[in-house]
């Protein structure tokens, strides 16, 4: 009964790398319930922002996680 997410500090990658980051991203939300990215949402951490983001896309509350 546990969900799992995880909270990127990143940017839109514009760069010649930007495949691997893309492929990785993909990877990674195969094994998590959610995946925020910053660039996405347009609030890092520490902004509560996303962390009330978080806990509203996961239906749980602060002393829950």
């Amino acid at each position: 009964g546990f969900k799992t997410g995880v909270l990127t500090n990143n940017w839109v990658d514009d760069s010649a790398g930007r495949l691997f980051t893309a492929t990785l991203m993909n990877l990674l939300r195969r094994h998590f319930d959610l995946v925020i990215e910053s660039c996405q949402l347009r609030a890092q951490k520490p902004d509560p922002e996303i962390y009330t983001y978080a806990l509203d896309a996961l239906q749980a509350k602060p002393q829950e996680v």
